[in-house]
């Protein structure tokens, strides 16, 4: 296992230890291989790392953790427990919505009382949920074999499971669209479209598929793992060591360099590495712009990525404040007219004057983020990626301003009297600090066009031995989905090199699938 034929075991080098690739790496390790990660920044964890001053922790990027099915079978596969390893909570209530043009819900996985939540907000809705939920069901089985597999090219989308689902998935709507079968209420179809977020897209435009993410939330529950998402990569690195993985921090990757027009080998700032193969988990158009020569890449060249739909970005502010706030460990608020935002946003590329923001108040789970008698409030507000129209250098205090202005709508006064320590990142920041192409911070958009085997692929068609991982291969962005497209990556390397592959890794029609035993 993990040995060629002739007796010699393969060396794989992985580009950044982000989520995607510490869960490849424990995948390969697990496999017999020879696994180095190289990692530019001082620790662990990419854009899902810990920003750590003055006894304040917090979690650089998602805070959502959600469907831990996939990473508990990764875990597995390498003779690990999730739940022994860490400890997670599960959230009730998952979240609180504030909705600018009034009313607000609380979001629970007790089905009975979500309907009666939504009873208060839009009493004639309240029976949509029940049909909601029956139905995302129905299309996530028949979709989960499609989220679990590879997609080399057009031919991968005329299997049966991908025809069969059709129908199911009606592709021609918008998530929107696709809410009005069950809500008349805009706001509950915002309820249960937000989490386009995770996309970086606007539900007006993301397609229908993606009603699957906020069916996951009630069926699998919303988790808080006690030391921030961020404490989910350390753990995984301290797993992926004790496999053997060697992880190198603060080593920057130069170039990665082809011949024949396959892989050859990594250089960096301190040396260079020779394998047999190579796992990119860094920002897809960064690294292809900067570390693959144009000329190397013959269909997602420079121009070609140049043309490409991306994401939007984000502004946050992780604030160390006195005291503690009343308020649920998740707060969405959604701005009065939420399309002009996000028209705002992908379209005018300009600041709103109401913006959307989510605030994460997790001192009401977990205390060992903050000093004693203080807490940590990580703010987000969506953002235009970079773009001639903002002036971040120029903009950023003011747009600071009045996203501290706006907690005040979701119950959180005179917060900034009550600020210790303060950190701020923009769509510049999120570029040069983090190396995300023009600070988008969810990578390519997931338009119809940018799915599937239109998205770069897993088995990186460009260059022989390069393999991605990460929100910008498929399936796409969102911590379970980069889990599952190391899953499925490792599984075309392992393939390749004629390695036996460990269990979990070979794909299963049923990695998604739904289960009413919850997440237990």
């Amino acid at each position: 296992m993990g040995q060629r034929k002739s007796g010699k075991t393969n060396r794989i080098i992985i580009i950044g230890a982000g989520p995607g690739g510490l869960a490849a790496s424990i995948l390969l390790a697990s496999a017999g291989l020879d696994v180095t990660i190289l990692e530019r920044a001082s620790r662990v964890g990419g854009r899902t790392a810990a920003l750590e001053s003055g006894g304040f922790r917090f979690d650089t990027g998602p805070t959502f953790f959600l469907y831990p099915k996939v990473l508990r079978e990764i875990f597995a596969s390498a003779g690990f427990s999730l739940e022994r390893e860490m400890e997670l909570v599960k959230l009730d209530p998952q979240y609180r919505l504030v909705f600018g043009g009034g009313g607000d819900l609380l979001a629970t996985p007790d089905l009975d009382r979500m309907v009666e939540e939504i009873r208060k907000l839009a009493p004639n809705d309240a029976p949509g949920f029940r049909r909601f939920y029956r139905d995302n069901s129905r299309k996530l089985e028949s979709f989960s074999p499609i989220l679990s597999s590879a997609f080399n090219g057009w031919t991968d989308l005329l299997t049966w499971p991908m025809l069969k689902s059709l129908p199911m998935l009606r592709p021609w709507n918008s998530l929107d669209d696709e809410l009005k079968r069950y809500f008349d209420d805009p706001r509950l179809r915002l309820a249960f479209s937000f989490q386009s977020k995770y996309l970086g897209m606007s539900p007006f435009r993301c397609p229908s598929l993606f009603s699957i993410l906020s069916f996951l939330e009630y069926e699998h529950g919303v988790f808080h793992p006690i030391g921030g998402c961020s404490a989910v990569m350390e753990t995984m690195a301290r797993l992926a060591e004790s496999a053997g993985v060697e992880i190198r921090l603060n080593e920057e990757v130069k170039a990665v360099d082809t011949e024949r027009g396959s892989f050859k080998r990594v250089r960096t700032d301190r040396a260079n590495y020779e394998a047999d193969a190579v796992v990119i988990n860094a920002d897809f158009a960064h690294a292809m712009r900067n570390l693959i020569s144009d000329t190397s890449r013959k269909r997602w060249t420079d121009k070609r990525i140049d043309t490409k739909q991306l994401s939007c970005s984000t502004f946050m502010l992780y604030l160390g404040i006195k005291g503690t706030y009343e308020v649920p460990h998740h707060t969405i608020y959604i701005s009065r007219d939420y399309e002009q935002n996000l028209k705002d946003i992908e379209q005018g590329h300009v600041l709103s004057e109401d913006p959307s923001f989510y605030v994460q108040n997790a001192g009401v789970t977990d205390s060992t983020l903050a000093p004693k008698g203080m807490s940590t409030l990580y703010v987000l507000a969506p953002v235009t990626h970079q773009h001639e129209n903002v002036d971040w250098k120029r903009d950023a205090p003011g747009f600071r301003k009045k996203v501290l202005s706006q907690l005040k709508k979701i119950g959180i006064e005179d917060v900034e009297s009550r600020i210790v320590h303060e950190r701020r990142l923009t769509p510049d920041d999120w570029a040069s600090q983090y190396a995300v192409h023009k600070g988008a911070t969810f990578s390519l958009a997931h338009s119809l066009d940018q799915m599937l085997h239109l998205r770069p692929r897993n088995r990186f068609e460009d260059v022989g031995g390069v393999y991605l991982v990460g929100g910008g291969t498929h399936p796409g962005s969102g911590l379970p989905v980069i889990f599952e497209s190391a899953r499925i990556s490792s599984r075309l390397l392992l393939e390749d090199l004629g390695v036996s592959l460990p269990i979990q890794v070979e794909r299963r029609d049923n990695t998604f699938s739904a289960s009413t035993a919850g997440a237990a």
